[in-house]
């Protein structure tokens, strides 16, 4: 029923034309070059070091690799990460 209740909302964020990632608590990336990412509705910290950050997310993990690398911000539904960032990703 999960899956049914999502295919519903993102229908229903379609007809409404609401962002996707507020309808479905989608984590929401974005990136400055490979200075800076942003993440939105994060659900917190998972590892954290200079070369390697991963965020916890409703949908999955968020891998951030680089170096130099620093949380600048972290509040309740926002992360900002900034130093050389080399790769990101996303796993399930």
């Amino acid at each position: 029923m999960n899956k049914r209740m999502e295919e519903i909302k993102s229908s229903l964020s379609e007809i409404l034309e609401l962002p996707k990632d507020i309808m479905l608590d989608l984590p929401k990336i974005t990136m400055v070059g490979n200075l800076q990412v942003y993440i939105e509705n994060h659900k917190g910290i998972i590892e954290y070091s200079k070369e390697r950050i991963r965020i916890n997310t409703r949908r999955g993990v968020i891998r951030i690799v680089g170096k130099n690398m620093y949380i600048r911000t972290i509040v309740t539904e926002e992360i900002i990460v900034v130093g050389e960032i080399e790769t990101v990703e996303f796993l399930d």
